[in-house]
């Protein structure tokens, strides 16, 4: 991965209860090329990752989803963990960052959990992807055609099911914003 990423700008939407890796991961492998990776949140503040069911790091929030606009940013990364995705689906504000992110048609990574919110933003008629497993049946019922791959590219979405997957989703998120 020797692509540069410099002058992209990444914004990975969470609210407290995030899965902390699913965070830090790919927020990692963008910076070391050069990215800009801001972390938005329903709060200003700090923002609280989980470590699967435990609660872990608190991290700075970079700007809310109220004052956010998709214009500023290449791409956008939703992380999982079932707390923070059963709550930003929720998020008016949130949901409506991911359809102005597909209406742009800008890179959406989902990973784990992260993509409930696809489904709420009616966003995965016909579109094929993974998740973790227990969401199946929901993303199914969507209009999604859900494959249990490490990471699945279908136009711009980028989605992964587990921690496990980050090098692989990383890889693509990687390779859609150096495209």
């Amino acid at each position: 991965m020797s692509k540069s990423l410099t002058g992209k700008r990444i914004a990975l939407l969470v609210t407290d209860g995030f899965e902390q890796v699913e965070l830090t991961g790919p927020k990692q492998a963008l910076e070391e090329l050069g990215a800009t990776a801001e972390i938005l949140s329903s709060k200003s503040g700090k923002v609280t990752g989980w470590n699967h069911t435990t609660p872990a790091d608190a991290f700075t929030v970079d700007k809310t989803f109220d004052t956010a606009k998709i214009d500023d940013y290449d791409a956008i990364v939703l992380p999982g963990g079932v707390v923070n995705a059963d709550t930003i689906r929720l998020d008016e504000m949130a949901v409506e960052l991911v359809k102005d992110a597909a209406k742009a048609n800008k890179p959406i990574a989902v990973i784990c959990h992260g993509a409930w919110i696809l489904a709420s933003a009616d966003l995965l008629k016909g579109k094929t992807l993974t998740s973790y497993p227990s969401l199946t049946d929901d993303l199914k019922n969507a209009g999604a055609n859900w494959v249990d791959k490490e990471v699945v590219v279908d136009g711009k979405l980028i989605s992964s099911r587990t921690p496990d997957d980050l090098p692989a989703f990383n890889e693509k998120l990687i390779a859609a914003l150096a495209a």
